[in-house]
């Protein structure tokens, strides 16, 4: 029977110690990998003939603003509809040089994820076909949903802390 338990034996007995962070939050196993092997393991999991993670769920990314040397996170979500279980796959990157390499030769549908995720967060998906903005204007100098703002305009008088829990 495949569960998690059993993905993570064949991860580690394939990759060793390039994949780590095992976590499974509410049951689904996560997982960590650095960029230069994320194409290779998310390849080992979709062609695995047992584990057959043939579709990719999402792709997001994430910005830790307190995590030097990986600010910025994209996670990808993969999904086996024959065995009905999924696996989350993070990879970390520094806000510097925020680099992963795409996902879209594996899976077309990563394609408008990794333009979504490189327009809101600036990670750069090397190898896309057309890595460009898909929802913002093209002559954005900053990627908003980075935690580089505040979230809110501190010169506001109409709003009182306390009417918000604060």
């Amino acid at each position: 029977m495949i569960n998690n338990e059993s993905i993570v034996e064949e991860v580690v007995g394939q990759f060793g110690q390039k994949v780590f962070g095992f976590e499974e939050p509410f049951g689904l196993l996560t997982l960590t990998t650095n960029a230069s092997d994320l194409t290779e393991v998310v390849d080992f999991l979709k062609n695995h003939p047992e584990f057959k993670f043939n579709f990719l769920t999402d792709i997001a990314g994430i910005h830790f603003p307190d995590n030097a040397g990986g600010e910025l996170c994209s996670m990808c979500m993969i999904h086996s509809w024959e065995n009905n279980i999924r696996v989350r796959i993070k990879v970390f990157v520094p806000i510097a040089d925020p680099k992963v390499p795409t996902l879209s030769t594996l899976f077309a549908s990563a394609n408008w994820m990794e333009r979504e995720t490189f327009d809101f967060y600036g990670i750069e998906y090397t190898g896309h076909p057309n890595l460009k903005r898909i929802l913002n204007m093209e002559d954005m100098d900053y990627f908003p949903m980075r935690k580089e703002f505040p979230l809110e305009d501190a010169t506001r008088e109409d709003k009182i802390d306390a009417l918000f829990g604060r």
